[in-house]
């Protein structure tokens, strides 16, 4: 049980001290019934609340799927450059909101952005084992005793290590477009593991986390919220 108040600054309808004013203008109904208290105890899950006529739609916790253009920070603000909570629609906006598992400013594809901090931690836990497959446009061919390198795991001689990865040739023809799979998320992991066998990353593009697909549908730099099977699809090994 929470307070209506409490509730409803959450949901970004209106501030605490605003709710007054609603009810005095009985524009909130609890279950049929014109709410009279700011601080009345209500469950959010349970209890049919609405504003204006229109049921509100509660999210304890906002879970967005966004296909990340290039050029745009994975961050929740910055003062002098655009980020992807910058990029958000209105209606989607809320307090506290951030991108879990960021992509780098030139990379783009799956991303996902909410305010559940326990969920972020376990996406970024390495005991989670989260794979990330990524689709990279390579400056030359990926030869297969390269390919063979970056799947038995790698040391940079700063001491990083990255475990095995998994690299797909995906046309024979043309071995400059990969596809590589990573269960880490390390500072420019990608770029380095293909840096280290003599390679540059030209374009990189995030296709999958988990069992969890980007959206085909989504243009560069749109977002929609993500359904209950997808976030847990998130945590799921995809065997490939």
């Amino acid at each position: 049980m929470e307070r209506l108040d409490k509730i409803l600054s959450s949901q970004e309808i209106c501030s605490r001290k605003e709710v007054k004013a609603f009810l005095k203008n009985k524009r909130i109904k609890i279950n049929g019934e014109f709410a009279r208290k700011s601080d009345m105890k209500i469950d959010p899950e349970g209890d049919i609340i609405e504003i204006d006529g229109e049921i509100l739609d509660y999210r304890k916790f906002v879970y967005i799927m966004m296909n990340k253009p290039k050029g745009v920070l994975s961050a929740s603000n910055d003062r002098n450059a655009e980020t992807v909570i910058d990029l958000l629609p209105g209606e989607m906006k809320r307090k506290n909101l951030f991108p879990a598992g960021r992509l780098d400013k030139d990379t783009t594809g799956l991303l996902v952005i909410t305010d559940d901090g326990g969920f972020a931690h376990d996406f970024l836990s390495p005991k989670k084992h989260v794979w990330k497959l990524y689709n990279a446009i390579l400056d030359g061919e990926l030869s297969e005793d390269k390919r063979k390198i970056l799947e038995n795991g790698i040391e940079l001689s700063d001491g990083t290590v990255y475990k095995p990865a998994k690299v797909y040739i995906k046309n024979a023809d043309d071995r400059r477009d990969v596809e590589i799979e990573i269960c880490e998320g390390k500072f420019h992991q990608v770029k380095k593991m293909f840096n280290f066998v003599g390679s540059n990353v030209i374009e990189l593009h995030r296709i999958r986390i988990g069992d969890l697909f980007l959206d085909e549908n989504l243009k560069e730099g749109e977002s929609r919220y993500m359904t209950d099977f997808e976030i847990s699809s998130i945590f799921n090994r995809h065997n490939s």
